[in-house]
């Protein structure tokens, strides 16, 4: 069962960051034409085409690819619950996908953080990557450094978008309890 819990968790999971990328690159209107970009939609696309015939969009946000994260967490847990690792009713999957959805986009954004500081104190030029974690980041971090300017050269901002996203974890895990940290 270990080895089936972990290839389940480990697909599913991969594939919902990739879906919530999807989402995330067209909130932010990022560069499609990005190698980065090209992976994200030609990964996302086979399940996207039909959904959006039957889903349109509002208000800029892509819901055929909202819909597709959902499925894919529900689907997730659905599995696991079939396998007896996950214990819940049957009646909160639907919930428990929304909350995985929410908690992924919230892990995603901590990694790409991550990944943006690491690129800007390595990277020599502009690279293909390092734009697009810039183009998915800075409608994040631009703000806060309206409010915090960069001291002596140092750019706080992904600090602080750090300990606000650490807040908002623990925020989470008061309001759903245990269920947020199993997750």
């Amino acid at each position: 069962m270990n080895t089936a819990y972990y290839l389940i968790n480990t697909v599913f999971d991969l594939y919902l960051m990739v879906v919530l990328l999807r989402i995330w690159l067209q909130l932010v209107r990022a560069d499609f034409y990005n190698p980065f970009s090209q992976f994200v939609v030609k990964a996302t696309n086979p399940p996207l085409k039909p959904l959006r015939r039957l889903i349109p969009g509002f208000f800029g946000i892509d819901m055929a690819a909202v819909v597709l994260a959902l499925v894919v967490a529900t689907v997730k847990f659905t599995l696991l619950k079939v396998i007896n690792v996950f214990i819940a009713d049957w009646s909160v999957l639907l919930l428990v996908g929304v909350i995985t959805v929410l908690k992924k986009a919230g892990v995603m954004l901590f990694w790409i953080l991550i990944i943006r500081a690491l690129l800007s104190w390595v990277s020599q030029g502009r690279s293909q990557i390092e734009y697009v974690m810039y183009q998915l980041t800075e409608p994040l971090l631009a703000p806060l450094r309206r409010i915090i300017p960069p001291m002596g050269g140092l750019d706080l901002s992904i600090l602080v978008a750090f300990i606000g996203l650490q807040a908002l974890n623990w925020l989470m895990g008061d309001l759903f309890g245990s269920l947020w940290w199993q997750l």
